[in-house]
């Protein structure tokens, strides 16, 4: 018998929280649309003797992603400001479940540790759009998942 992803084990974008925690108090981002978070390794060339091409060795990582919200929520130009006013910097943890009831692969759950975010529109007016969104980057320093993907039953 071939092995594939059945279809309903394939996981729904629309099935899934967030959740931001910010001086250990947890919120929950009721404005996500898209939450996109990559890990970059960071490499060094080398070059030997005998050997025309370049190897490379991972020297780091770095932690990337962009928070696509609707625009409903002043939680991060309030960090913009504090960083304005007091000079202090926000760093807050983003918690990211993925839960569809129907997938056999179960929830899956990552924390992106001490993020800080980059930029942060402070005004928006469009008479074009439907629905104000902002697209929020921001970088992260660690990250955890507590909560694996299972394998279904029916793949070895």
């Amino acid at each position: 018998m071939s092995q594939f992803l059945r279809a309903q084990d394939q996981l729904s974008g629309k099935e899934g929280q967030a959740f931001v925690t910010i001086d250990g108090k947890r919120h929950f981002l009721f404005t996500a649309k898209k939450i996109e978070a990559k890990i970059e390794k960071e490499k060094s060339e080398r070059k030997s003797l005998g050997r025309r091409g370049s190897q490379h060795k991972t020297i780091g990582w770095k932690g990337t992603g962009t928070l696509s919200i609707t625009y409903a929520t002043d939680l991060f130009r309030e960090m913009i400001l504090k960083y304005i006013n007091e000079g202090i910097d926000t760093y807050f943890d983003l918690q990211v479940i993925n839960d569809d009831p129907q997938s056999a692969v179960g929830q899956h759950e990552t924390i992106l540790i001490d993020c800080n975010i980059d930029s942060s529109i402070v005004a928006l007016i469009d008479d074009s759009a439907e629905v104000l969104e902002e697209e929020v980057p921001f970088t992260f320093e660690d990250i955890d998942i507590p909560r694996k993907f299972k394998k279904p039953n029916y793949v070895d």
